[in-house]
């Protein structure tokens, strides 16, 4: 077993007068304690309103600006019996938005539609086939979710046609917004909203949440919406605090006790424990299907099945969704190896500072989870490029503290288009411009990256033995779910310990590692333990070496009974120091 090329790092310790005043305020150990204190936790009353959410905190959707607009034009189109078109991305964000807001509108008025644009014809973003389909089904008013809030040239194509149009999008905005009858972002800089990390959907809910306030309707309306919340918090990486932890707490519990059919539909077809899905099961079981029906066919698809009254016709839409999503990791697979091979033989367009790889026979669709395994095995910021519609289309990932959106902004006079986010992006240009795109990126990445940002880190919150891993503990720790951005599962180090003796590889190919390991000083606690991708690791430990690990810590579900299960983040020889 070779030296883990990750770093190691411990994160400072809270401050140790809050954290043993809070520990002995609630009665919990000291380890969980300073993790209280790390998120803000210091007092009691702050422990209640952690532990214990409420949707009574949310916050008055009325402090965002423009609401008081975007309520009063869509109450117009209500009692007007116009025609309202829901228009959103192809994502698990997107198709979430649409569906949520398509489905509260519906409550009021059969005169609305959805549209979600073609990822392969259309791309990103309203489009102007898009209004020329509204215009001719004579659509009054257009709402955007998840995009809008740089499409000025297509905001006045619509006025042009008559259409108006409300923006909810949570992207950064330019410095000029689209003349829209108005435009829901929190990041505006006018914006003085007390939470500015809203996904799409989120600012969506905001939106039929004034629209309940405003008018005084049962807020009960709004209880079916918080499923597609959680689906969208987890999946589009939001942070996990303020409204989002709020929004995916209880939108957990909806999803858990009485999900909506479509949603029910993937829980069964992705094999899961109905009343126990976790965030990790829509992050890495759900939202992928969701996805696959954009990438492969058409987002439409997803939003029929989160739509979707019956039974019938949502197993019959997840169904089509699941095949979608089998034919997405086939190529996924295919692709990612072809780019691959093009790094190691040296034909990749730039490897120094970033990875960039082109073919024009690549699926759009997979190119962006293409990138990310890129990222995971040279760990640098990578651009996946191919060719539709006559232009070089492509998406970006970063490395942890990367600010790639910067990167790819300083490019964008050779760009037709882009957008996106510090650490994920999507971009367009013409097949002439490619190689001085790709100078160019790979210059500012060599010219702004620091050799820290290079170097994966393990962030560990805290030293643990085995014997504080109580029943106890546990049940606490459950309770800081939901866990995400800003309020992660906290990764323990465990040192010195080994196998049992039942270790062994598992799943396809024998990838990953599954262990019961013990702690040298307490050689008669066993637990369950399970590494992927980490099957190199078996000889070393099989051979009855110690090593240090580093996981977190999970509930396991399986054909109804519950274990506790560390999930190795990362194993090192015992000689190895941090």
């Amino acid at each position: 077993m070779g030296i883990s090329d990750r770093q190691w790092t411990i994160k400072a310790a809270a401050d140790p007068e809050k954290a043993s005043r809070l520990a002995a305020e609630l009665g919990i150990d000291r380890v969980l304690a300073d993790l209280l204190v790390q998120r803000g936790v210091e007092n009691f009353n702050d422990a209640r309103a952690f532990f214990r959410p409420r949707l009574e905190d949310l916050h008055d959707p009325f402090l965002m600006k423009d609401m008081d607009k975007a309520v009063e034009r869509l109450h117009e189109a209500v009692i007007g019996s116009q025609h309202i078109l829901v228009y959103g991305d192809y994502d698990v964000d997107g198709t979430t938005a649409v569906a949520q807001l398509y489905s509260f509108i519906r409550h009021f008025t059969q005169k609305v539609d959805f549209y979600i644009p073609d990822r392969y014809d259309e791309g990103y973003g309203l489009s102007y086939k898009a209004l020329d389909w509204a215009s001719d089904n004579n659509v009054d008013l257009v709402i955007t979710l998840d995009c809008g809030i740089k499409a000025i040239d297509k905001v006045e194509y619509a006025r042009g046609k008559g259409i108006e149009v409300i923006i909810c999008d949570h992207h950064l905005p330019e410095d000029v917004l689209p003349k829209a009858v108005a435009v829901l972002d929190p990041k505006r800089e006018d914006c003085h909203y007390p939470f500015d990390d809203l996904c799409g959907c989120g600012v969506g809910f905001k939106l039929a949440q004034a629209y309940v306030q405003k008018y005084q309707l049962d807020p009960a309306l709004l209880e079916p919406l918080l499923d597609l919340q959680v689906v969208s918090i987890a999946s589009d990486l939001v942070s996990m605090t303020g409204e989002n932890r709020i929004l995916a707490h209880f939108g957990l519990k909806r999803l858990n006790e009485n999900p909506r059919k479509g949603l029910l539909a993937m829980i069964n077809l992705a094999k899961l424990e109905p009343c126990h899905i976790s965030i990790d099961d829509i992050v890495f079981k759900i939202g992928p299907r969701i996805n696959a029906a954009g990438r492969m066919e058409s987002g439409r698809l997803a939003v029929e099945l989160l739509t979707a009254t019956d039974d019938r016709t949502a197993f019959r839409i997840g169904e089509q969704i699941n095949d979608n999503n089998n034919e997405r990791k086939s190529i996924d697979r295919e692709i990612t190896q072809e780019a691959l091979e093009m790094v190691q033989n040296g034909k990749a367009l730039a490897t120094e500072n970033a990875t960039i790889v082109y073919n024009p026979t690549w699926n759009k669709g997979v190119v962006g989870i293409v990138a990310s395994r890129l990222v995971e095995a040279y760990y640098k910021p990578t651009v996946v490029l191919t060719k539709s519609n006559g232009f070089i289309t492509g998406s970006a990932r970063s490395v942890q503290g990367f600010d790639l959106y910067a990167s790819i902004e300083s490019c964008a006079d050779l760009l037709e288009n882009f957008g996106g986010h510090m650490y994920a992006a999507g971009l367009t240009m013409k097949e002439e411009n490619l190689e001085e795109f790709c100078r160019r990126m790979d210059s500012f990445v060599g010219g702004n990256i620091t050799r820290e940002e290079l170097t994966p880190v393990v962030e560990i919150d805290a030293r643990l033995d085995f014997s504080q891993i109580t029943p106890k503990f546990t049940r606490i720790l459950k309770q800081f779910q939901p866990f995400g951005p800003g309020n992660n599962n906290p990764i323990f180090l465990t040192e010195d310990v080994y196998d049992a003796g039942n270790g062994r590889k598992v799943g396809a190919g024998g990838l990953h590692l599954k262990l019961d390991l013990m702690q040298e000083t307490q050689p008669y606690r066993q637990i369950a333990a399970i590494g992927f991708n980490m099957s190199e690791y078996y000889d070393h430990i099989k051979a009855g070496n110690p090593v240090d690990v580093c996981y977190s810590i999970v509930e396991n579900f399986y054909r109804g009974s519950s274990t506790v299960q560390l999930r190795l983040k990362d194993i090192r020889e015992r000689d190895e120091l941090i």
